[in-house]
């Protein structure tokens, strides 16, 4: 089974961490103080330990990304260079910016014509960067249940290898998968977070997930 290293130690890469060892696989979580992880690793048993950035980035074999976004580039610096080299990286980062939302819409640091992962492709470009995870909250990415029916996970990148590793990773953990392309499809998957946060910011709704019908 895959090693698996995550870049980031909030509730989205601990979220995450309890998936992947649910499922079996063995997990590092990176984090700039180990000291605030003493409790999970308690209850992560195993297959679940703790290291900085570049532990964990030296450990996995693939790897995920959950930083904030704007500490993005300074953590995979703090990571690597050595230790990212060839590998795929989940990145389930979204550029929201530090100003306020107006009526729940959530503003970006970005613009349409450059995603985050566009940004991060730019810096490390023999990494293989696919986007998921990033339009779904976290109490929803491990097997949600919405009833029998499987949320669609969006993804991209330029990598056919590391998407279909990507992929099946997302099926195990009860999605549908909706593969948008090339790396620019995240100029448009990124956005979703900003739709998806609407209703939990103007109505505090929080349980749902999209779906993309197909005919």
């Amino acid at each position: 089974m895959t090693k698996i290293g995550i870049i980031g130690s909030g509730i989205v890469g601990r979220t995450l961490a309890d998936g992947f060892i649910k499922h079996g696989y063995q997990v590092m979580i990176g984090t700039r103080d180990v000291s605030k992880l003493a409790d999970w690793a308690k209850q992560a048993g195993t297959n679940g330990k703790t290291g900085s950035f570049a532990d964990a980035a030296s450990f996995g074999e693939l790897l995920v990304l959950t930083v904030k976004a704007t500490a993005a580039k300074d953590a995979l610096k703090l990571a690597g260079d050595k230790n990212l080299k060839g590998k795929t990286i989940i990145d389930t980062s979204n550029p929201i910016a530090d100003a306020p939302p107006v009526n729940g819409v959530i503003k970006f640091f970005t613009s349409l014509d450059n995603s985050l992962m566009e940004q991060l492709q730019t810096h490390y470009p023999e990494v293989h960067f696919v986007k998921a995870f990033s339009c779904i909250g976290a109490a929803f990415m491990v097997n949600p249940d919405f009833g029998g029916q499987k949320p669609t996970m969006f993804i991209c990148g330029n990598n056919d290898g590391s998407k279909k590793q990507v992929a099946d990773i997302l099926d195990k953990f009860g999605f549908e998968v909706a593969d948008m392309g090339k790396i620019e499809a995240a100029r448009a998957i990124e956005p979703l977070c900003i739709l998806w946060c609407i209703p939990g910011l103007s109505q505090n709704k929080w349980s749902h997930a999209f779906k993309l019908l197909k005919k």
